[in-house]
């Protein structure tokens, strides 16, 4: 099966404290709770926009650690949309969020 998750961080460049996540279960907007919303998820990656290859600058929490950090924010977001708690589902919520998450700093706006 695909990936039924998509996400993205609405602003680009060097402006992302400034927006908000959007993240959509078969095409349709999941309600994140704000305290998430509006800030990074805390996804395993290389978040330094001067050396983005770098290892020495990886950080955050991978998929299994970081759906047990979230699980309880999660599993509510889930059920008000219908998505089963399955493990499976869960690790593509990250996947899809992974894919655009980002740390206050990473794009050089605030330097």
């Amino acid at each position: 099966m695909e990936n039924p998750f998509t996400a993205r961080w609405s602003t680009q460049g060097n402006t992302l404290c400034l927006g908000h996540w959007e993240i959509f279960y078969q095409g349709n907007l999941l309600d994140i709770p704000e305290h998430k919303r509006e800030h990074d998820m805390g996804t395993k990656g290389i978040y330094n926009f001067i050396d983005p290859t770098d290892e020495l600058y990886l950080e955050g929490l991978d998929e299994d650690d970081w759906i047990l950090a979230n699980i309880e924010w999660l599993s509510d977001v889930f059920i008000a949309a219908d998505i089963p708690l399955e493990e499976n589902y869960m690790h593509w919520f990250y996947q899809a969020v992974n894919k655009d998450d980002w740390r206050c700093g990473s794009c050089g706006g605030c330097i």
